[in-house]
């Protein structure tokens, strides 16, 4: 006899199917699932196994994705199990090749029986006879959980927070830059002279807040904000300034937009150092070569740290000039050599005609601790120093002509010397003999004089 399993979120159900041959015949077989009284002469309900809470149901569920047998199963298997003549239609393929390891079972699954079981969902309220409202419900709780499990949550190891942090951080730059250039050219019209001396944007604005008007610089006391050289060049400026006059509500409103320029400016600092911890939780290795903020862009780039882990070293080094590489294989011109990983310390300290060579190399080793920091299993940032140490070392080398060539096949530039006729002749005990004057030579010709032939 045929019985198929079919997997519900309430349970498991086993049908017995009265007529094999509809099962050949899957172009026709929905016609038998029009009504529930159809459906009912074709299939007939032999057991149900019922999950007890939403908690079994996901772990039968988890087990069934991985391919392994769950408890309520293994007590519907072991029911069903007695007659070898048996066949077992089931909808994965993966769990009944375990089913048939562990049981004996003769499992089918193909596309036939995927159209049985599409047919079979229509019409589960009558065949199973459990309330429509109760599935529901059982099925709504099943999938909350399984998204839950899926995600497996873990506040140390959320990739999530570190794309959202440096997006934030890349808008708190923007905005303080639109703030600070809108707070100079409004404060300007009455001080033009202040932020060429003070080229520190929060000490300017710290200035303004402390001064106000001009006039008061020369008895302002401004030690805890600037140098001694530069505040003496301040009150210098005031003195024969050439702004115009503004009233006190000017003043007012350019002293309030100074406040949002430290505010924003403190709440980014804060903001740098949680991006700072929150990398080296989730991808110590890669900061540890990179540093937070590249590494933190090269994740949101990728959208997270698995997909960035995927992503071969080729790419890496070039992700974020894709606009640049794409022009260029349209316009048939050199790819770029670098994209965000340009702003990395070590790229940044090369030479300009090594920064192609240091990138190439860097993105290999962050390639590496990608995927360590992706897929490993330890916190520590141990092979990024180990790696960054190397990459210095080399670089070194490379601006110091020691080494020529690193990549490709690793051979050096082969240094040949010139050609020279001279070469000692090894010492053996002829040379010896002559040394000891036993030569049977003359000793005239001995001193490399000519012999005369008669």
């Amino acid at each position: 006899r045929m019985l198929v399993l079919f997997e519900t979120a309430a349970g498991y159900a086993v049908f017995k199917l009265l007529n094999e041959k509809k099962l050949q015949e899957t172009d026709n077989l929905y016609l038998d699932f029009q009504t529930p009284e159809k459906a009912n002469k074709l299939l007939q309900l032999q057991h149900f196994q019922k999950f007890d809470d939403t908690t079994i149901a996901l772990a039968a569920i988890t087990g069934s994705i991985e391919g392994k047998i769950p408890k309520p199963l293994k007590k519907l298997l072991k029911k069903i199990a007695d007659d070898e003549q048996e066949t077992l239609l089931v909808a994965d393929a993966k769990l009944g090749s375990s089913i048939k390891d562990k049981f004996n079972i003769n499992c089918v699954s193909n596309n036939s029986v995927q159209d049985l079981m599409r047919l079979i969902r229509g019409q589960m309220e009558s065949l199973i006879k459990v309330p429509e409202k109760e599935i529901a419900a059982m099925r709504i709780g099943l999938a909350h959980s399984l998204s839950r499990y899926k995600l497996k949550f873990s506040p140390d190891k959320v990739d999530t927070m570190i794309v959202q942090a440096i997006s934030l951080l890349d808008d708190l730059d923007k905005e303080l830059n639109n703030y600070i250039m809108r707070c100079k050219e409004w404060y300007g019209w009455h001080f033009p002279e202040l932020s060429k001396i003070i080229q520190d944007n929060i000490a300017y604005c710290k200035t303004i807040k402390k001064v106000g008007y001009k006039t008061n610089a020369i008895k302002t006391e401004l030690n805890d904000i600037l140098p001694e050289d530069v505040e003496s060049k301040v009150k210098e400026a005031a003195e024969v300034s050439m702004g115009t006059e503004i009233s006190e509500e000017d003043l007012s409103n350019i002293t309030n937009l100074c406040d949002q320029v430290l505010e924003i400016s403190d709440y980014r600092n804060q903001l740098y150092e949680y991006l700072k911890n929150r990398m080296m939780a989730v991808a110590p290795n890669l900061t540890a070569l990179v540093g937070e903020l590249v590494g933190a862009r090269l994740i949101a780039h990728a959208g997270s740290l698995l997909n960035l882990a995927k992503h071969p070293s080729s790419t890496v080094q070039i992700l974020g000039a894709e606009k640049a590489l794409f022009r260029a294989m349209k316009t048939k011109h050199d790819t770029p050599k670098y994209g965000l990983i340009y702003h990395a310390s070590l790229v940044g300290q090369s030479g300009a005609k090594y920064k192609g060579k240091v990138s190439r190399m860097l993105a290999a080793k962050a390639a590496l601790a990608i995927r360590v920091d992706a897929l490993g299993e330890d916190n520590n940032c141990n092979m990024g120093i180990e790696q960054r140490a190397v990459l210095e070392k080399r670089l070194q080398q490379l601006e110091q002509g020691i080494i020529k060539k690193i990549s490709g096949t690793g051979k050096q530039k082969a240094k040949f010397e010139k050609y020279s006729m001279k070469r000692e002749a090894p010492r053996d005990e002829a040379n010896e003999a002559m040394d000891a004057d036993e030569s049977t030579i003359p000793k005239s010709s001995a001193h490399g004089k000519k012999r005369k032939f008669d």
